[in-house]
């Protein structure tokens, strides 16, 4: 089995990055292969609507730019986690062109993301975060994917990189988050 952690801070090994790898702790814990992306020097755009997917139905967006690649992964993988900052109470701009280019790429392919597990983290300064939280997880029902659940909602807080490691409590929710991640791929792959 293997997730996919796709991070879309523009911080290389920020905040954003330092969460998703306390969530693989868990699943590495388990067995579970993982493999971070992150978006930051990647320039994606937003879906350009021109329904192109649709039509070739070949697994892949028309628009040449690093979201096929992504969309690659996220196919190939068991289980995904899509990783945010909170920028003005939302997700970043490139997580949510990949949400909404991946998104129409799975719908035109068959709703090919389907039943894979999904699970939103997101990292804020301090306030924000539920929406940006929310954002992911539209993403996830909307494309028929398990999302497990914590403890609290995964989210770290830190301003300065490194500052989401001082957040005991946000390192324990995604303990719990990896924890019950790692359990279901597991009865989803039994």
């Amino acid at each position: 089995m293997k997730v996919i952690g796709i991070s879309g801070s523009a911080r290389k090994d920020g905040n954003t990055a330092i969460a998703v790898r306390h969530v693989f702790l868990e699943l590495e814990k388990e067995g579970i292969e993982t493999e971070l992306i992150q978006l930051s020097g990647k320039k994606i755009h937003g879906c350009t609507a021109c329904y192109k997917c649709w039509e070739n139905k070949d697994q892949h967006c028309a628009v040449k730019d690093d979201v096929n690649a992504c969309i690659e992964k996220m196919h190939a993988a068991d289980g995904i986690i899509l990783a945010s900052p909170t920028y003005f109470a939302d997700v970043t701009a490139e997580i949510k062109a990949l949400i909404d280019r991946a998104g129409m790429v799975s719908r035109a392919n068959g709703d090919m993301l389907r039943r894979k597990a999904g699970a939103a983290v997101v990292v804020a300064r301090r306030g924000g975060s539920i929406h940006a939280f929310d954002s992911i997880n539209h993403f996830f029902f909307i494309s028929q994917m398990i999302v497990p659940g914590s403890n609290y909602w995964n989210m770290g807080f830190g301003k300065d990189k490194g500052d989401v490691e001082k957040d005991e409590e946000g390192l324990g929710t995604l303990k719990v988050l990896g924890e019950n991640m790692a359990y279901l791929l597991k009865q989803l792959h039994k």
